[in-house]
């Protein structure tokens, strides 16, 4: 009998361990500490180009040979919010000796809920991009603008105006870049072309990532 019963709690206590193991404290935590072992394990070089934001880049796994002649750093992580950047910047950015850094993000900050809006996302991105600049005074910024995801047609309308006010604020800081990737991913009825999309309506195939590399050749660092 006392042996089942110790078998009984020596069974609930490894699932409790297990469960707080697996539970993350923030979102993507999980997915960030692998980044930071990678860095244990081999430090990524000075002077590449390091993207950062959500998972349209996270799922551009094949990224490098879109760009042969660029080193890129690959530190987006899951569906993140800018908010979520700002949190892991410790993590994701500021280890690095960065030639430049480009970012994709503020898409999920407004599918995360309905009460965000334009001035909030606006005010996430100047606090992310400050505290970019207050730690690489000089280094080049990109930001690749909202894409038009079939899946989230009620949001367009917020993402245009956020990539309009973000493109407006970079105009006036130097080093910087904004690149336009939402007005090249739409047909000639303005609509987003179905065709450059999985079947989530959301990430991108092939050809979507071939409207990125064309419009990021011309701003990526050699």
């Amino acid at each position: 009998m006392m042996k089942k019963v110790f078998v009984s709690m020596l069974f609930l206590f490894v699932v409790l361990v297990t469960n707080a193991q697996s539970k993350e404290p923030f979102p993507f935590w999980n997915e960030v500490q692998k980044f930071k072992a990678a860095d244990s394990a081999a430090f990524p070089a000075a002077n590449q180009v390091l993207f950062i934001g959500s998972s349209s880049f996270t799922m551009w796994k094949d990224v490098q040979t879109y760009f042969p002649n660029r080193k890129i750093l690959n530190r987006a992580f899951g569906g993140s919010t800018l908010a979520d950047v700002i949190r892991y910047r410790y993590d994701v950015i500021f280890p690095y000796q960065p030639k430049q850094i480009v970012i994709y993000c503020g898409e999920n900050d407004f599918a995360s809920s309905d009460t965000v809006t334009v001035e909030l996302v606006m005010q996430r991105f100047t606090t992310l991009f400050n505290y970019i600049r207050a730690k690489y005074k000089n280094v080049p910024v990109a930001y690749v603008s909202m894409k038009p995801s079939p899946s989230r047609v009620h949001l367009l309308d917020k993402y245009k105006e956020a990539n309009q006010k973000i493109k407006s604020f970079l105009a006036t800081k130097p080093n910087t870049n904004f690149v336009d990737v939402y007005s090249a991913m739409l047909n000639e009825k303005g609509e987003p072309m179905p065709d450059i999309f999985l079947k989530d309506n959301l990430h991108m195939n092939a050809k979507g990532y071939a409207i990125w590399k064309t419009k990021l050749e011309k701003v990526l660092l050699k």
